[in-house]
């Protein structure tokens, strides 16, 4: 009786244990300090957005090499962010898309640059505009 409540309780563990993968290394890359830039203002005054950008890696092993590129990563994203007109930058869904196509052209450098794709998802921690 003592073995088949072993036995129980360990298939229950085995069951609602996750296994193991290659989602569990992860790696979350932050851009210190936070990236200012301005945006396309519509009136006379000059308009500016602050984000907090986390990159999150495929793989642990991935960061001395996104750290190595960090520069040319943070030149993107500013240009990327500098060329938005103002209803975009300061709307949830223009938010998004600005989002999106830094993902997009981030992955491409990266790719370009190592021959893989080092990137699973670009994230905005923190977005503040004025």
């Amino acid at each position: 009786m003592k073995h088949l409540t072993l036995s129980i309780v360990a298939a229950i563990i085995l069951f609602f244990t996750p296994p193991s993968s290659a989602q569990d290394s992860y790696a979350y890359y932050g851009f210190e300090p936070d990236i200012i830039t301005n945006y396309i203002s519509s009136g006379k005054k000059i308009g500016y957005v602050r984000v907090t950008v986390e990159l999150m890696l495929k793989d642990v092993s991935y960061l001395p090499i996104v750290e190595h590129h960090a520069p040319l990563l943070r030149d993107a994203i500013i240009d990327i962010i500098s060329k938005e007109p103002e209803s975009k930058a300061k709307s949830l869904v223009g938010r998004e898309e600005i989002r999106a196509k830094t993902a997009q052209r981030l992955k491409e450098i990266l790719t370009e640059e190592t021959g893989q794709e080092l990137i699973k998802e670009v994230l905005f921690t923190k977005y503040l505009y004025h």
